[in-house]
């Protein structure tokens, strides 16, 4: 029983200490609370301290260095936005000072489904229908960042090669090939980790994901590409900041509503919106038709 308890109470420790690492409560030197602080703080022994900051070592989490403690080390990366804007998560890594690097694990042309296809703006029948589909793993300091997968319609994908996907990515590629990306369109949701998931990621069955969906269109509205990201949740956070208020009396921030209460999908210049699920990166109509 004493075993348990103990186990169970590292696990917590180890937990409390993640969220406050990707709230960035440890400033920008990134020292964590000595072990002995941490001891008193959490009321253990510093055996159960040391299995907590053992375990956020194997995620990647902290660091320990000889003489000067423990550190937040290779996350979370903070992508801050501002109303107007768009920053891929290259950026945010590369303030850290880190580098990113993708490995593609899949990469051809298939049929879209008809979700995937509206959502594109493809033709409803025939070759039209055809899409690049990528899916990759990127991580930060040999530790796993996300997994993305991504969708272009074949018509202006022709130039884009596996290589390409690698370094400088599909987008970036897009942009060298003239298709300039004007807007992008964010969805983002809350998520866990499934088989699939836990593998490429290396983390447990369950483990809480941020998922982000985002879709590029040119300066005519027309979708570019489409991409989902499975950010691990302990190692990426979006920040943004809005200015303003409602009004007197409004009890809710601005930029902030309920999903009943979303724009059509018409307004948003495409033809539907392809609904964020569990899988690798893609939805379900996506996986039946596309997989």
């Amino acid at each position: 029983m004493y075993k348990l308890m103990t186990s169970a109470r590292f696990r917590q420790i180890a937990d409390d200490l993640q969220e406050r690492v990707a709230l960035g409560e440890f400033g920008d030197q990134g020292a964590l609370d000595s072990e002995s602080a941490l001891c008193t703080r959490y009321a253990v022994s510093r055996v159960t301290v040391r299995r907590a900051l053992e375990t956020l070592r194997e995620q990647g989490l902290v660091q320990s260095r000889q003489g000067s403690g423990w550190f937040a080390s290779a996350g979370p990366f903070h992508q801050r936005l501002a109303l107007g804007t768009f920053r891929h998560a290259g950026s945010a890594v590369a303030d850290s000072g880190k580098v990113m690097l993708r490995r593609v694990l899949e990469f051809g042309y298939r049929q879209a489904s008809p979700v995937l296809a509206a959502t594109l703006g493809l033709a409803a029948t025939g070759a039209a229908q055809e899409v690049l589909h990528c899916h990759s793993v990127r991580t930060v300091d040999d530790v796993p960042l996300d997994l993305v997968a991504e969708w272009v319609p074949a018509a202006i994908a022709g130039r884009v090669s596996r290589a390409d996907a690698a370094a400088p990515g599909i987008w970036a590629s897009l942009q060298r090939d003239g298709h300039r990306v004007a807007s992008v369109r964010q969805t983002i949701t809350a998520g866990i980790a499934d088989t699939s998931d836990a593998m490429l990621l290396d983390v447990a069955v369950g483990a809480p994901l941020l998922l982000v969906r985002r879709l590029a269109r040119d300066e005519h509205k027309a979708p570019l590409a489409l991409s989902d990201h499975r950010y691990l949740a302990h190692r990426f956070s979006l920040e943004v900041e809005f200015n303003g208020w409602p009004g007197a009396g409004a009890d809710t921030p601005p930029g902030l509503h309920e999903n009943e209460t979303q724009a059509p999908a018409d307004a948003l210049g495409v033809a539907g919106v392809l609904p964020i699920q569990a899988g690798p990166g893609i939805s379900h109509d996506l996986k039946e038709s596309d997989s």
